[in-house]
């Protein structure tokens, strides 16, 4: 099989398409407009030759694929993991496109991956990987070409490194050319809570939609990462009762109620929720099938299937991975009642406040943490009421509505540009 690519419905790429080729219908989308957005606008795929401790050389494979640029250059992370394939990062840049669109920022879709285990590699061995990485595919990144943020298995050091790496090729220093910065090189205050802070909002306005009160709903959160503990301890706040998280490890389930802030302090300590005694272990696959009322998928994606949608009893789902649930599943969500809040909507907090870090850094001027939460609250919620008013228009699910809302947004703009020919 080739390495680039994962058959059948765990595909990220045909998922992806599945759910725009539905929308495209529902929108009456121009054919030849139809033909332009489901295809990338570029892909690049570059071998980085890399210097190891030992003194050995290993060979990494590293992909940048940018979807569309028709609404402003394009936006999206750089993940590190051994699983990534050019289908996957074709995925996650079209899910880009639609999730700008979507909150209505000027930006288009991208997305980049080496194929490496983070866990395994010394820091001197990331750096490098990361500068070489950054000079192979400089010539298409840019503050108005294509603009990176961390991704699973990066964080801010390594967005610091592309950075510098950018800036030393350009002679100056390009502060915009990444988000997900440190704040002390342009980073921006409230970036690292976003997503989670955006989920929150989210299944906040979706439980009104439900009339359901957050302080009467248990929940649990599959993923113990930035998003994951962030959305938890969200939640928490606002009433919900968690009673499951989990890791790479396993999940910690108690349904008296776990205390949040004693599982982010063991896993600040020890990175790992083993050895967290606190409540019983299960697995990650059992968690998702817990009765609960919020159900937050913040792991990776495929992890709800035709295999096991079925058995969801959650009554809300909110997406904060991207492509967690797979095209398939989406049908029998439907039938069970499953209100979703999709991941091109429910994790756009994290997108969004890397535009306001751009912004801040293509002026010079830098917003209090209170203004970026100000701010994130209101483009989330009108972000949430425009897909839910496209569902009840069109009589679609959230997801599609979603699509529905995203693709019109960029036909639009591809619209008015027209085709240079």
């Amino acid at each position: 099989m080739n390495p680039n690519q994962v058959l059948g419905e765990e595909n990220p790429f045909e998922a992806m398409h599945a759910r725009f080729d539905l929308a495209a219908k529902k929108l009456g989308l121009d054919p030849g407009l139809y033909e332009i957005l489901r295809q990338p606008d570029r892909e690049l795929t570059v071998s980085i030759p890399i210097l190891m401790d030992d003194g050995s050389i290993s060979v990494f494979a590293g992909h940048r694929v940018q979807h569309s640029t028709a609404r402003g250059p394009a936006k999206g992370g750089i993940r590190y993991d051994l699983n990534v394939t050019l289908d996957e990062v074709r995925a996650l840049a079209a899910w880009m496109t639609w999730k700008c669109a979507v909150v209505n920022v000027p930006f288009g879709g991208g997305k980049g991956g080496v194929v490496c285990d983070p866990s395994k590699l010394s820091p001197g061995e990331l750096e490098r990987i990361t500068r070489r990485y950054t000079a192979n595919i400089a010539d298409i990144l840019g503050p108005d070409r294509d603009v990176p943020a961390p991704d699973m298995g990066t964080n801010g050091q390594v967005m610091a490194w592309i950075m510098d790496t950018y800036s030393m090729h350009a002679r100056a220093a390009c502060t915009s050319v990444v988000t997900g910065k440190p704040v002390g090189l342009g980073g921006s205050l409230g970036r690292i809570e976003a997503t989670g802070r955006g989920l929150q909002i989210c299944a906040r306005e979706a439980l009104e939609q439900l009339k359901m009160k957050p302080e009467q709903c248990t929940a649990a959160v599959q993923g113990a990462g930035n998003v994951g503990q962030v959305t938890a301890t969200y939640l928490s706040r606002m009433g919900c009762k968690i009673v499951a998280i989990s890791d790479i490890t396993g999940a910690v389930v108690n349904e008296d109620g776990l205390q949040i802030d004693e599982i982010c302090a063991h896993l600040q300590k020890f990175r790992t929720l083993d050895g967290y005694d606190a409540g019983d272990r299960i697995s990650n696959a059992d968690l998702l099938e817990l009765p609960v009322d919020i159900l937050v998928p913040a792991a990776t994606e495929n992890v709800i299937t035709s295999r096991n949608a079925a058995n969801i009893k959650a009554k809300l789902l909110v997406e904060g991975a991207n492509g967690p649930v797979t095209a398939k599943a989406d049908k029998m969500l439907d039938e069970l009642g499953v209100f979703v809040v999709p991941d091109i909507l429910a994790n756009a907090g994290g997108v969004s406040v890397s535009y306001f870090e751009w912004v801040q850094d293509r002026v010079g001027m830098f917003w209090t943490e209170e203004e970026v939460q100000e701010r994130l609250e209101t483009m989330m919620v009108k972000a949430f009421g425009d897909v839910v008013d496209m569902a009840r228009r069109f009589e679609v699910s959230n997801r599609i509505a979603a699509y529905m809302l995203g693709v019109d947004r960029v036909a639009t703009i591809t619209r008015m540009r027209g085709v240079y020919a």
